[in-house]
């Protein structure tokens, strides 16, 4: 099975810079009182993807440590981060930068520095990926990167079947149309794994989720959201789509690897996946269809958390800026394959990196996951709902989902 993650093809090394810890990105006036002068060192834990993702963290913070500002940053990678972030915070001893899933955020929001407003380059970030770590009107954090959704072809599947480029789907009508064509007895058109983070990028299109903007009320019992997962439905019980496990995969990267469908909806983790593990499969990549509300995708991300109780936040600071820097972005990203989270080096990306251009161009138009920690149960269970299609009842998965929702939420 291939990771939720890509794990790299390339080592990042070469693109390490020795970024200076003098000179920071930030505006110091709003230096903390409790902040400690002189050399620190720094504890830095993320949840790796892999040996790719931990190394080129471990680098990039051993180049921040050799630039001369006297101060040092040691990253860990940890088995179960949500369980040891808890644990440091409870015993007043947490790591001093940390790696914040967007789903995780309002959860650890009370236990950050929020310094994400004082970053010179704020408007540089996309601000789906600012909206996501905003809370109570302040940018708590650095996006760190991210990753959205796009639809994956096979291009001899796509020949065989007498498509052309004028035939790649634009809307959810095209999208099944040619599905259909590229069905065959021993494989299916399109393949899309069976959760929220997948089917979810079908709500947006129609303009629905499962709570407003602000996250205070539930609005998953709606005719867009009807829409959406009634076309999910129709398309499953066509046959012209099927979920990984019906045709005997782990994930839908696997089942477009090993051949057993020609479309999959996937997030630009597939690039590096299929490169390791399927390199003779031809594919291209295209935006996601529209849907009747227009073009939509998921973003996935995590930003660097900076602990309120750190004794060295300037420090933490200076580290977390220069893990920001364009070209250090650029080495994350070939070392792991995640996308850049600041604007300004898109063109470099999309240069260096052509096959993931589809999925940079989803930015603009990414919708960002639910981050309230009380929801999990909820979408945990929107999700057992949502592998029982085609055979549920796509009303009544709603009808449940805005009942549980409105109780966490207290409504």
């Amino acid at each position: 099975m291939l990771p939720r993650r890509t794990v790299a093809a390339f080592a990042a090394a070469g693109l390490l810079l020795p970024l200076s810890a003098c000179g920071s990105g930030f505006d110091d006036s709003a230096r903390p009182a409790t902040q400690q002068a002189g050399p620190a060192t720094l504890k830095v834990m993320i949840a790796a993807s892999g040996g790719a993702e931990l190394k080129a963290m471990q680098d990039a913070a051993a180049a921040w440590s050799s630039a001369g500002g006297g101060s040092k940053a040691e990253v860990v990678s940890a088995n179960d981060l949500p369980q040891q972030l808890s644990q440091g915070f409870a015993a007043g001893s947490p790591p001093d930068v940390f790696a914040v899933d967007a789903t995780k955020f309002e959860g650890y929001a009370a236990e950050m520095l929020p310094y994400g407003d004082a970053l010179s380059y704020k408007d540089d970030i996309y601000p789906t990926l600012r909206k996501t770590f905003t809370r109570d009107g302040k940018l708590y954090c650095a996006p760190k990167d991210f990753s959205t959704l796009a639809l994956a072809i096979n291009t001899d599947d796509w020949t065989a079947a007498g498509l052309t480029d004028n035939d790649v789907p634009k809307t959810w009508d095209q999208l099944k149309t040619v599905a259909q064509k590229l069905t065959t007895g021993g494989r299916t058109g399109l393949v899309f794994n069976d959760t929220r983070d997948r089917i979810g990028a079908f709500l947006v299109q129609a303009g629905g989720w499962a709570v407003d903007a602000d996250q205070k009320k539930a609005t998953a019992d709606t005719p867009q959201n009807l829409q959406a997962l009634t076309y999910v439905r129709d398309l499953l019980a066509s046959g012209t789509a099927k979920y990984p496990k019906q045709i005997g995969a782990g994930d839908s990267s696997e089942a477009f690897g090993q051949h057993k469908a020609s479309l999959s909806i996937d997030g630009n983790w597939l690039v590096g996946g299929m490169k390791k593990d399927y390199p003779n499969v031809k594919y291209r990549v295209v935006a996601l269809p529209a849907g009747p509300a227009g073009p939509g995708t998921l973003s996935f991300t995590q930003c660097w958390g900076i602990a309120a109780k750190s004794k060295f936040q300037e420090q933490a600071k200076q580290l977390v800026d220069s893990f920001m820097q364009p070209q250090q972005q650029l080495a994350f990203a070939e070392a792991f394959g995640v996308i850049p989270s600041r604007q300004s080096v898109r063109a470099q990306y999309e240069q260096k990196f052509p096959a993931q251009s589809a999925f940079v161009a989803g930015a603009d138009h990414a919708h960002g996951p639910v981050t309230l920690g009380k929801m999990d149960p909820v979408l945990t269970d929107f999700d057992a709902q949502l592998q029982q299609l085609p055979g549920a009842d796509p009303k009544r998965i709603l009808q449940q989902l805005q009942q549980n929702t409105a109780a966490a939420l207290g409504q």
